[in-house]
């Protein structure tokens, strides 16, 4: 009997939790997929600037290194 009040218990919890989930998903402001192209440019010119300014900067700081060293 306990058995079976511990497993609805929870299966109560889950179902709450799921039906929590799904109405917070329905108050979400989706992008449209212009906005979305838009936007995931942005994050790939970001990435690529800062992919070359870190690139830089680590080929200065090695040579600079090589030649304080060396």
């Amino acid at each position: 009997m306990a058995d079976k009040i511990v497993r609805t218990a929870k299966e109560n919890k889950i179902k709450k939790w799921w039906r929590e989930t799904i109405g917070e998903l329905k108050k979400v402001n989706w992008p449209t997929p212009h906005e979305a192209w838009r936007l995931t440019k942005i994050v790939i010119y970001v990435i690529l600037i800062m992919g070359a300014l870190l690139g830089g900067l680590d080929f200065g700081f090695t040579k600079l290194i090589g030649w304080i060293v060396g």
